[in-house]
């Protein structure tokens, strides 16, 4: 989930080059002392601090260097070993289920020469200053933190054959680092990880620039297949946290509890922005179990993070909580509200129609368009609409909060613990320093746990309670009501085609909520970064482009969601090509491939457009990776093969998070106009795959997810209020509705390609992919999502 909208309340820091440097013995045995494990005790410290800018010697940051606290790649932060060899990694992003924890530990594992079945994982807490950014955002964990980890276990690597050397009195030339041990090459005798631990801490650091890193020959761990390993070799690096999560061991936000806790659930204003005019807690206070009950102010708008206010009730149990506030007489005031109180997304997909008719701010132009239309022997104008969706985690949110003194302890399960932590650190009036933040396993995220808000009620509720510890807890029915919720969006689409059937002029008018309003006052047309999102970086070769941003006001709070603004993006562009190519009485495939023209790189750069924060040159458009996935694809899902009646296979291809998917989908339409998708080929370009398994269960939970997406899910509000209540109305793909097979063929997996997102990019073609296949069984084209019933009109 890309969290590309730049908070005006965030403050910039200026990032470090670091430079490895030389820690004392002294500090080593304090640490020693302190945590009675030994550490790698090497340090690195900051060297310099620069400024952004034009200048040469200030260039322009890009990747992990532009984020806040960029990254640290310090083995005495991530690496530790015990007497006993274990060794203990720390991981320090946000795992939702996308397998970081393993992925993290598998890379410093590999460097540094760990046996797998001696490492364990730690979470780490919320302390940027110390590892990092840690906001697990926009599919960019891996991308960003590839390079730092492998030299964290290269260093750990390096001051382990030192030690060696040291202790056997030998050149550390002929030592060489095996599987948990260094081998003393002349003699073969060997030392542990955890012998040679003390008498490694003692080792000066190597420079960054003196690691020699492995070789891709000498990987035991990274960019293996799963099917690579033998069945029974316990060194494959399987998930570190599956057994708990199969067994029920693993631990979530709702499975904490503290002595003395309260149990919190909280009243929400019913539409964004209302008020408590006023309430009657009689009857919620005598049901047993209640404690209190407490009013929560309203965030004015725009709202950021900060809670939406309500009324809360604090119980000694969830189920005492839950019951008291059904008991509560509230008297809501929509007049804070203002229009947001009587939102009906049904008259809002109207409104959105009628502006769709004129012209929008214009972003980007090229060639005549006026000229393309005159001259065009046939031409194509239609909408494409896409609703408001949730998030919908399986986990609904919780967090805990209690308050000693100068100190609080946080327990949650977050995608953000930095913004967790300085937001209650502002609130409750402490050192940020003195909040500390313990990150859990969350269940699902899609980029709703990005947003902290129910951290910070959990704050307010301890502090009204003098600091009693206090868990608030969101129901599936508070998630639907009262989340940040992905936009909707209208795409206007015009194209026209010459006497030889190719296309000469392109129109994209897209209208859409910006997650700016979230922020930003009067913010009524998406951000660069939006239109980035497979518009402006649109890479057909096409005479005469125009790409427009229609006016689209906010009236429910609106957030990151997987994918972010590419998936109606996706939708509409994807679906009106595979129009057009019917248009032209071509077939699809050839048509796409003929729209993006001869090979060729364009420059973000030069072109203003957003590139998800990397660096253009690395990272380029590149429609000969485009053209790679589709043929990928369409290869292994036997394209223009004959199918049966009412069965159909269809196409689309997006490139998100620089990364690039062609998926292509074979589906049925019974005579009833139930969907059966047979089966999903996914070709998928994100470089080098450095854990392959991980990769491909992204792009299976992907095709899932927007299987979903294009049947059944939406959120519709009426009078300001969110229409779902649960599950029963929030339609989400149950297993008849996955895709009965899914195959992902990896594309340019090699290391001469930079590492592009993985989480993400799945997402935005498979909606467009299926509807084409609908149209190739059925001939009737899906122009609004999602499908619901209409093929059984």
């Amino acid at each position: 989930m890309s969290n590309t909208i730049v908070d005006p309340n965030a403050t910039q820091t200026d990032e470090v080059e670091l430079e490895i440097a030389n820690v004392s013995r002294r500090r080593f045995l304090r640490g020693l002392t302190a945590t009675g494990v030994l550490v790698i005790a090497a340090r690195w410290t900051p060297a310099t601090s620069a400024a952004e800018g034009e200048d040469p010697d200030n260039p322009k940051k890009y990747g992990a260097e532009a984020m806040a606290h960029g990254w640290v790649d310090n083995p005495d932060v991530f690496i530790s070993i015990a007497p006993d060899n274990t060794v203990t990694l720390i991981n320090h992003r946000g795992e939702m289920g996308q397998g970081i924890r393993t992925s993290v530990a598998m890379v410093m594992a590999d460097e540094m020469g760990a046996d797998w079945q001696k490492v364990r994982v730690e979470q780490a807490i919320a302390n940027e200053e110390k590892y990092g950014n840690q906001n697990t955002d926009g599919s960019r964990s891996m991308r960003h933190w590839f390079d730092p980890l492998r030299r964290a276990g290269a260093a750990a690597r390096s001051m382990l054959e030192h030690a060696a050397a040291k202790l056997w009195g030998v050149p550390v030339a002929e030592c060489r680092t095996g599987v948990h041990q260094v081998i003393h090459i002349p003699t073969n005798r060997t030392l542990s990880f955890g012998e040679l631990a003390a008498t490694a801490a003692e080792q000066p650091v190597p420079e960054r620039k003196s690691l020699k890193l492995k070789s891709p020959d000498e990987w035991r761990f990274i960019m293996r297949e799963p099917q690579a390993f033998p069945k029974t070799n316990d060194a494959q690096p399987l998930a570190v946290d599956g057994m708990d999560i199969l067994t029920g061991k693993a631990q979530f936000a709702a499975d904490v509890s503290w002595d003395n806790m309260l149990y919190a659930v909280i009243a929400r204003p019913p539409s964004y922005g209302a008020a408590v005019k006023s309430f009657d807690d009689k009857k919620a206070l005598a049901v047993p179990g209640v404690v209190k009950v407490i009013q929560m102010p309203t965030a004015t708008q725009p709202s950021g993070y900060e809670p939406m206010g309500g009324i809360a009730v604090l119980a000694e149990s969830t189920w005492a909580a839950i019951q008291g506030r059904k008991a509560l007489g509230i008297d809501w005031d929509n007049g804070p509200a203002g229009a947001n109180a009587s939102y009906d997304s049904v008259a809002y997909r109207k409104l959105l129609g009628e502006r769709a008719k004129t012209t929008g701010k214009v972003v980007s132009q090229k060639g005549d368009m006026a000229a393309a239309r005159e001259a065009a022997a046939q031409s194509l104008s239609v909408n494409y609409y896409a609703p408001h969706m949730a998030q919908a985690p399986m986990e609904p949110m919780a967090a805990m909060v209690r308050i000693n003194g100068d100190r609080a302890d946080v327990w949650t399960s977050v995608q953000n613990p930095q913004a967790a932590r300085d937001g209650v650190a502002k609130r409750l009036q402490l050192k940020p320093e003195n909040v500390t933040v313990q990150c859990g396993l969350m269940g699902g995220g899609f980029g709703r746990k990005a947003k902290p808000d129910y951290v910070f009620e959990a704050a307010d509720l301890s502090k009204a309670m003098n600091g009693r510890p206090v868990r608030v807890q969101w129901t599936r029915e508070d998630d639907l009501h009262n989340g940040f919720f992905h936009t909707v969006a209208l795409e206007h689409m015009q194209g026209y085609l010459d006497d030889n059937k190719r296309v000469s002029g392109w129109l994209h008018r897209s209208l859409a909520p910006s997650i700016s309003s979230l922020f930003a006052p009067n913010a009524e047309y998406q951000s660069p970064s939006e239109m980035g999102m497979g518009i402006r970086n649109m890479p057909f070769d096409i005479p005469a482009v125009q790409l427009e941003n229609g006016e689209a006001e906010g009236h429910i709070r609106i957030g990151w969601f997987r994918s972010v603004y590419n998936v109606p993006h996706a939708f509409a562009i994807q679906s009106f090509v595979a129009e057009l190519a019917h248009l032209a009485g071509k077939d699809h495939r050839d048509f796409l491939l003929e729209l993006l023209g001869p090979d060729r790189k364009i420059d973000p750069g030069k072109e203003h457009i957003f590139n998800y924060g990397e660096d253009p040159a690395r990272y380029p458009i590149d429609t000969a990776r485009y053209r790679a996935v589709i043929e990928r694809a369409t290869k292994e899902a036997g394209w223009g093969r004959e199918m049966p009646a009412n069965r159909g296979l269809g196409l689309a291809v997006h490139n998100s998070f620089v990364s690039y998917c062609a998926i292509v989908m074979d589906v049925e339409v019974t005579e009833g106009g139930d969907v059966i998708v047979h089966r999903a080929d996914v070709a998928f370009d994100c470089g080098p795959q450095i854990n392959p398994d991980r990769v491909a269960a992204q792009m299976e939970g992907a095709c899932v997810m927007g299987t979903g997406i294009a049947l059944m899910t939406q959120i519709t509000a009426k009078d300001g209020r969110i229409q779902q209540d649960n599950f029963h109305q929030y339609l989400v793909p149950r297993i008849n509705h996955a895709p009965r097979e899914i195959h992902v063929h990896a594309v340019n997996n090699d290391l001469d390609m930079p590492l592009g997102g993985v989480g993400e990019p799945g997402l935005p073609p498979v909606a467009p992919a299926l509807c084409n296949a609908i149209f190739a069984a059925t001939g009737k084209r899906i122009r609004t999502l999602p499908i619901a019933d209409q093929l059984k009109s």
